[in-house]
């Protein structure tokens, strides 16, 4: 009952009252299976904010509260990593492709419902900010996680939430993983802003809360 009423006070906070929550992934006849994919880690820092902030990093402060919350829903998650590490080694001469690939034959050994890739944003204008979903164009269940996912980015971000999920047909994820996947941009570290936010704990645990509670919704609709 505490963590019952833990979960409903925080949803009340995100959205500005309390509304019903829905159907538990522990309500399912299976424990669904869930990948977060970390994007970038070791000597591939992804973005670099204008205040120094890493990508890696935030990427993986935010996926391990997503981790949590999911686990908390009796969901079994699968990370594609934990620490500040990429998915290559030493010996690989194009570590970007090497832990691509990995990632990749990772997702397809676990044979999840779903991947999210957490990552963030940056643009060479400063004022640009927000969160943002994209899947593959050809996919109907991807196309429809996303749309769960950015609509629920209004808890975070209210009104500032203009942004749409977009179709894209050339990340490599996106082409190559055969369940549904969406990558998301969780803000951008090139705004000065959004960059100190995406470093706080408590915005963290909001995005991942809104992550987690769309992840729900898509699986409670299956």
């Amino acid at each position: 009952m505490g963590l019952l009423l833990l979960v409903l006070v925080f949803a009340a906070a995100c959205r500005g009252g309390v509304e019903a929550l829905p159907v538990q992934a522990g309500d399912l006849e299976e424990q669904p299976v869930v990948v977060l994919d970390v994007g970038h880690g070791g000597n591939d820092p992804g973005k670099v904010g204008v205040d120094g902030s890493l990508e890696k990093d935030v990427n993986l402060e935010i996926a391990m509260r997503v981790k949590t919350y999911l686990e908390q829903s009796d969901i079994k998650v699968v990370m594609t990593r934990e620490e500040d590490k990429g998915l290559y080694s030493e010996k690989d001469s194009r570590k970007k492709m090497a832990d691509m690939k990995r990632r990749c034959e990772l997702i397809e050994e676990v044979g999840p419902e779903l991947v999210v890739s957490i990552h963030q944003n940056s643009y060479h204008e400063e004022y640009v900010s927000g969160g943002q979903v994209f899947y593959y164009k050809d996919s109907a269940k991807g196309k429809a996680l996303a749309e769960i996912l950015q609509k629920r980015f209004d808890y975070v971000l209210g009104e500032n939430n203009r942004r749409l999920a977009k179709a894209n047909g050339n990340y490599y994820l996106l082409l190559h993983v055969k369940c549904p996947i969406v990558i998301v941009e969780c803000g951008f570290l090139s705004n000065r802003r959004e960059a100190a936010l995406l470093q706080q704990g408590e915005y963290q645990d909001r995005l991942a809360w809104t992550i987690h509670m769309g992840i729900i919704e898509y699986l409670n609709k299956r």
